[in-house]
C-alpha cells in the first residue's frame, strides 16, 4: 500500500495555483521550502521574500506561481487533505464491516500522518503540523466565499464526504454525519494542539492513542450507540 501511495499525484484545483509548482524544479523548491519555513517561523512571519532568500530565487519568481502567501497556504493544505483522501481509499478498500471502515476512518484521522514520513520530497511531519496549526487561517477569512468558488477547499470537502459515507453505512438514520465528520477532524487537530502546547486540556496521559480512542468512543455513541 505504501509503494502505491508513493506514486500517487495529487490533484488540486487549477485555481488554487497560477502555475502548478510539481511542473517545475523551481516550483516544486517553492513548496518544499514553504513548508520548512511556515512550520519553523509561522504562517504570520513568512514572507515570499524570506522565501525567495531561502531558495535563492527572486520574490518575483514565487508570485508567477501563487498570487500572495494565502494562496500558498491553501494549496498546501488541499494537497495534505488530497494525499489523505488516497489514505482513507486504501485503508478501507475492501473492507466489508462498515464498522471496521469507520474505526479505520478515525483512526486515520486521530493518527496524523502515522510512520510516514516524507512523500514526493515533501516533509509530512512539517506539513501535518502546518495543518493543524495554520489551516483554520484559510477559511477564517473575508475572502472565504470567493475562495471557496473558487474551489479552494474541494479536497478538504471530498475528504469529508468519504467518511461521511461510511457514517451513512454505519447509520443511515444519523441526522449530523457533516457535522460529525468535521467535528471528529477540527477537534482532533486541536487536540493534537493541545497535546503539544496545552496538555491539561487532553486526556493524553490516558493511552497512547488518546485521540483515536476517545473519537471512536463519540462517534459510536452517537451512531444509536452502535
Amino acid at each position: 500500500m505504501k509503494a502505491l501511495i508513493a506514486n500517487i499525484k495529487i490533484s488540486i484545483n487549477e485555481k488554487s495555483y497560477l502555475i502548478d509548482p510539481f511542473s517545475t524544479k523551481l516550483g516544486k523548491n517553492i513548496i518544499c521550502y514553504a513548508i520548512e519555513m511556515i512550520d519553523e517561523l509561522g504562517f504570520e512571519k513568512f514572507t515570499f521574500k524570506k522565501l525567495g532568500e531561502k531558495i535563492d530565487s527572486p520574490e518575483a519568481s514565487i508570485y508567477r506561481y501563487f498570487k500572495n502567501k494565502n494562496q500558498l497556504l491553501s494549496y498546501l493544505i488541499s494537497w495534505y487533505w488530497g494525499w489523505m483522501e488516497y489514505r482513507l481509499v486504501f485503508e478501507t478498500a475492501n473492507v466489508a464491516s462498515a464498522r471496521v471502515r469507520m474505526e479505520r476512518a478515525i483512526a486515520l484521522i486521530g493518527s496524523g500522518i502515522g510512520d510516514v514520513k516524507v512523500h514526493d520530497g515533501i516533509d509530512m511531519r512539517k506539513l501535518n503540523q502546518i495543518v493543524i496549526a495554520e489551516s483554520s487561517k484559510s477559511y477564517l477569512t473575508k475572502e472565504v466565499d470567493k475562495a471557496n468558488k473558487e474551489g479552494a477547499f474541494y479536497n478538504y470537502k471530498q475528504f469529508v464526504l468519504r467518511v461521511v459515507d461510511i457514517v451513512k453505512d454505519n447509520d443511515a438514520s444519523y441526522k449530523y454525519p457533516n457535522m460529525l465528520v468535521s467535528t471528529v477532524i477540527e477537534g482532533a487537530h486541536l487536540q493534537f494542539f493541545f497535546a503539544e502546547h496545552l496538555p491539561r486540556l487532553t486526556n493524553k496521559q490516558r493511552s497512547k492513542n488518546y485521540i483515536t480512542e476517545f473519537y471512536t468512543s463519540l462517534v459510536f455513541n452517537s451512531l444509536n450507540g452502535k
